[in-house]
């Protein structure tokens, strides 16, 4: 085949376009080197022209583990859809795996390794990997050749899958037992509750899909709370998936979510009593005969004190609620009650879903269909880091760093400077630590204190796997794998990890033996498969193990759930003694209760910086971009508040600025601020957009689970007098004067 010059292309352009003379005289003006457009005679691997490939791989754009399909044309990622196969999505996909591309494809990712020249901004400089990896795993080096690797702290978000593994490996091997995980979403109360109840901390199977009742301490199964895509399929079929049955769902909580606007019922119980209101419940189901259980007398007398009229004058909730409820939920065949948001987030945020538990045990619905149902043992299993941090983890690591205890701070996919009340200290905290690296594809506020910036590849450009939790009641284990090249110069998170071992040197390459993130997991998955998996299979590991990556996903559908969760009544029964939460403020000076809530597109802050979501009418408000505070209009008329008006909301911990919303669906004596926004350094998307009400959360915690109690700070509000418009998409509910709808309208 010929060969065409870019000059001589030039060349024809001109003739068809401005004549012969005239592209000439254009193609000699223009001194360029030649390049020759030339066929692809070798096409990479599966690229064919205008032929879309699908691979299948995990969302990781919150912790539920939704398995995605990707859409892949001439080598670039198109679109983003759940797998159909997948156990956990069932081909669904939310918005936030849908924003999957934004993560990719954003233009304010980290490109190349950098060096800060000054901590606390985005001053910084490129750097090879070379001498980036060397400078730090010679710090690391010394302090393990000096008996000193417990200096070292690495921070991660929540990691599960073998990338767990292998960062407790990595700290183990140094001599160092700090390894911690930090996510603002990890449900620690229902962790620490169902080990009281249950017996297990492991997250088991709330069975919405087959329950015929369901009764929601905060729940927001159908926006934020565990696995919104699994549930939001499962209330389908609650709603409509069984011919001539209709399952009833009732929410408790201070402000309506998008499970409480699907709800055939809602209530607004005082807030921190929404485990008060739990008991109540369970007074009536003992008390009326509802509950015929060998423990009955004993459970009798522990719920003695909780009859329906006290509950009633400190929940705020009718009497004749409260009984119709418990009725309804012990009449049910199969009634299930969950627990999440400020029910799990008070002061007795682990006593409060204990009492949502005791439920589900006085209902008899503990391991069987539309109850509480364990998830059995998986069959690969990957090895438990550290436990999730929480606030008491947190307060720890500030303490040691704040005592010169901390000489190198890793920090992988958290951003506790933002996710962490200011009161806590964390940024203050990270200035006494000689040498912090940042393991990160954005820059972010915490990244902006490190002294190297290591960018890993995203979740669409790496090899992982993941084991979802909660499960599905069968075990299934997820493959990860790039769908597309690495955009720039980046390296996945395990590959820099393995390489860091090589740079430090001893018996670390010995014991991590592995050149990259993909051989390590297919060894793993080979071991598991060898030790547990081989007998009786028709192919080899090799066979296995390409069915598993095209698939995305392994799983047993048939194997047996868990079992019934073991319920003793003596520890439950102790734990439901403090059932209501305390809060941080007078309720003289701070008259009202903040409640900060997760959204279904930026959850803690992580999604703020994808465009797509920012774009993204809130659910239930319609507002896009920025920040609001939610007021009932009966508070707002009380305090002459009109929407747009600035209002200044002060805690005991501090204040922030941000435009009233007037919104009937909260209860009067609340304030919600939804989190997400607040950024200041996070990409052009997010940065300077917006307020983080977390930074003005009291640092309250529930002492059980140590985690933070950001459901527990009274604040008080005050009309600064200026105004600002909300964005929003719903328009107005008043026709104008314009005379379109009603009587008389002739105009069709």
């Amino acid at each position: 085949m010929s060969k065409i010059s870019r000059r001589d292309l030039l060349q024809y352009i001109g003739a068809g376009g401005i004549g012969v003379a005239g592209g000439v005289l254009y193609g000699e003006g223009v001194q360029r080197k030649v390049e020759l457009l030339i066929p692809q005679v070798i096409p990479p691997e599966d690229y064919s022209p205008g032929v879309a490939t699908w691979y299948n791989t995990v969302c990781n754009q919150c912790s539920a583990g939704c398995g995605i399909s990707v859409r892949i044309r001439e080598g670039k990622a198109k679109k983003i859809e759940g797998n159909p196969v997948h156990p956990v999505s069932r081909g669904r996909l939310c918005a936030r795996g849908q924003a999957g591309l934004n993560v990719l494809y954003n233009p304010d990712r980290i490109r190349t390794p950098l060096q800060s020249a000054d901590r606390g901004s985005e001053n910084t400089a490129e750097i090879s990997w070379d001498d980036a990896l060397t400078t730090i795993g010679s710090r690391i080096g010394r302090l393990k050749i000096e008996g000193n690797a417990g200096r070292i702290r690495l921070l991660t978000g929540r990691t599960r899958g073998h990338l767990d593994e292998l960062f407790a490996q990595f700290m183990n091997l140094l001599g160092s037992e700090h390894y911690q995980q930090y996510d603002f979403t990890y449900p620690s109360a229902l962790a620490a509750a169902n080990k009281t109840s249950f017996g297990t901390d492991v997250l088991p199977y709330y069975d919405i899909e087959n329950a015929d009742f369901l009764l929601s301490f905060g729940a927001d199964y159908l926006g934020t709370w565990l696995s919104p895509v699994h549930y939001s399929l499962a209330y389908g079929n609650l709603r409509q998936g069984r011919q001539g049955q209709r399952g009833k769902t009732v929410q408790i909580e201070p402000r309506m979510s998008l499970s409480g606007a699907a709800a055939d019922e809602w209530i607004a119980a005082r807030p921190g009593t929404e485990g008060l209101f739990a008991l109540g419940i369970a007074h009536v189901l003992v008390s009326s005969g509802s509950y015929t259980g060998n423990d009955r007398d004993e459970w009798s007398s522990a719920l003695q004190a909780y009859s329906p009229s006290m509950v009633s004058a400190e929940t705020e909730v009718s009497e004749d609620t409260i009984v119709r409820i418990a009725e309804e939920f012990g009449a049910s065949t199969a009634s299930l009650a969950i627990a999440g948001g400020a029910t799990a987030a008070g002061t007795n945020a682990v006593a409060s879903v204990v009492a949502v538990n005791a439920l589900n045990h006085l209902a008899g619905n503990l391991g069987k269909p539309g109850g509480v149902i364990l998830n059995s043992a998986q069959a690969f299993p990957a090895a438990a880091g550290s436990s999730p941090a929480g606030l008491q983890g947190a307060l720890d690591l500030v303490a040691a760093m704040q005592a010169g205890d901390v000489e190198v701070l890793l920090v992988h996919d958290t951003n506790p400077v933002f996710s962490l009340p200011h009161n806590v200290g964390f940024r203050q905290a990270m200035e006494n630590v000689p040498l912090i690296v940042a393991l990160s594809s954005f820059h972010d506020e915490t990244t902006a204190m490190a002294d190297f910036i290591l960018p890993t590849n995203t979740y669409l450009e790496s090899w992982g796997d993941d084991v979802p939790d909660p499960g599905v009641g069968f075990p299934v284990t997820s493959l990860s794998q790039p769908v597309v090249a690495p955009l720039y110069d980046t390296l996945p998170v395990g590959d820099i990890i393995l390489s860091l071992a090589r740079q430090i040197g001893g018996e670390l390459p010995i014991h991590m033996p592995w050149a990259s993130m993909e051989e390590f997991i297919k060894d793993r998955w080979r071991e598991e498969y060898d030790e547990r998996m081989s007998e009786g299979q028709d192919q080899n590991f090799e066979a296995f193990w390409q069915a598993v990556l095209e698939a995305g996903v392994w799983g047993q559908p048939g194997a047996a759930a868990g079992g019934q969760p073991e319920s003793s009544s003596s520890p439950t029964i102790a734990a439901i003694a403090d059932p209501v939460s305390k809060f941080a403020g007078d309720e003289t000076d701070y008259p009202f209760v903040l409640h900060p809530y997760l959204t279904a597109t930026f959850l803690d802050g992580r999604g703020a910086n994808l465009p797509w979501l920012q774009e993204l009418p809130d659910p239930m408000t319609s507002v896009v971009y920025g920040s609001w505070a939610e007021l009932n209009p009966v508070t707002a008329d009380e305090l002459g508040i009109e929407e747009g008006d600035v209002l200044e909301i002060e805690s005991p911990a501090g204040s922030i600025r941000v435009p009233a919303f007037i919104f009937p669906a909260i209860r009067p004596g609340v304030v919600a601020v939804p989190i997400g926004q607040g950024h200041t350094s996070y990409g052009r998307y997010a940065s300077d957009r917006g307020i983080n009400p977390i930074h003005i959360v009291a640092t309250l915690m529930d002492k059980q689970s140590g985690d933070l109690a950001w459901a527990a700070t009274r604040v008080k509000v005050t009309n600064t007098g200026e105004r600002l418009r909300i964005v929003k998409t719903d328009g107005v509910t008043r026709t104008l004067g314009r005379q379109i709808l009603g009587p008389g309208n002739d105009h069709g």
